[in-house]
């Protein structure tokens, strides 16, 4: 963790794994275990693509924890996001660190098939009330998604790093960790907020294929929602930036096929021709 976190926020307490007769928790510098020594979630890899099965799920999240949740601490428990969103993410990162890049996109991807968008994220504030069970793995696609956009691992490292040195030891809001991460990424991500943490909706490309033309747009989207996203026009990647109104993209031959990339947490779908 300490490559993309940054370093351990609690040296002078030590770091300690306890068996215990539960599944486990996060405490500070005390990690509490009873995944029975099995990889993945009691043996069982929770994205469905054989990557979850190449570590103990317990002492990779619990361990994440001591950056997103004891050092980094939400103020509020509507924004536990924070905590258990970054967390899940870190299972993501670890893959990435010891298999690459491949490997931890799909582990991440895989994760999409638990998100339920029954509720929001972010919960009602001032009434102890947490947000969907969704800021695991919704939360890690979002920030999955996030370094999609910023196109610049270098960047990203530094933001996760950036996070956990500026707020040492804090107790933080949603509002100044997203604040944070649009400033330091140099994207401006109000709307991108507001449609991942605090609706259920999915955004939808929409998208018609008309010999040498693609049109497409979003629905499902909140007002002024316009993030960009990477598809493969007849095998090459592009970029395209969908709004809620209709674009079109030419191309000098015939548009065989459209992939639109599954790193991007968004929904796509083929309409017949207007």
């Amino acid at each position: 963790m300490k490559y993309w976190f940054g370093p351990y926020p609690f040296y002078e307490d030590s770091f300690k794994l306890v068996e215990a007769p539960y599944l486990g928790m996060e405490h500070q510098s005390s990690v509490t275990y009873g995944n029975k020594y099995k990889n993945g979630y009691l043996g069982r890899d929770l994205s469905g693509t054989g990557w979850g099965l190449e570590f103990d799920f317990i002492i990779i999240h619990e361990a994440g924890h001591e950056w997103f949740a004891n050092n980094i601490t939400n103020k509020d428990v509507a924004d536990m996001w924070i905590h258990e969103g970054f967390t899940a993410y870190s299972e993501n990162l670890y893959l990435n660190y010891h298999f690459g890049e491949k490997a931890a996109s799909e582990y991440v991807i895989g994760t999409k098939r638990s998100i339920q968008n029954d509720t929001p994220l972010i919960g009602t504030y001032n009434r102890n009330n947490r947000g969907s069970n969704d800021m695991y793995y919704k939360g890690a696609n979002i920030l999955h998604t996030l370094r999609q956009l910023i196109a610049d691992d270098q960047k990203w490292r530094a933001i996760l790093q950036g996070l956990n040195k500026d707020f040492y030891h804090q107790t933080v809001t949603s509002h100044q960790v997203e604040t944070y991460i649009s400033e330091k990424s140099g994207i401006h991500l109000t709307q991108f907020w507001e449609q991942y943490l605090r609706t259920t909706m999915i955004p939808n490309l929409q998208y018609t294929l008309q010999e040498n033309q693609l049109r497409y747009r979003y629905i499902d989207i909140i007002k002024g929602f316009d993030m960009p996203v990477q598809v493969k026009i007849n095998g090459v990647l592009n970029w395209i930036q969908p709004t809620g109104a209709w674009k079109t993209l030419e191309n000098n031959g015939k548009i065989k096929t459209l992939d639109v990339q599954q790193d991007f947490l968004i929904n796509s779908s083929l309409i017949e021709k207007q």
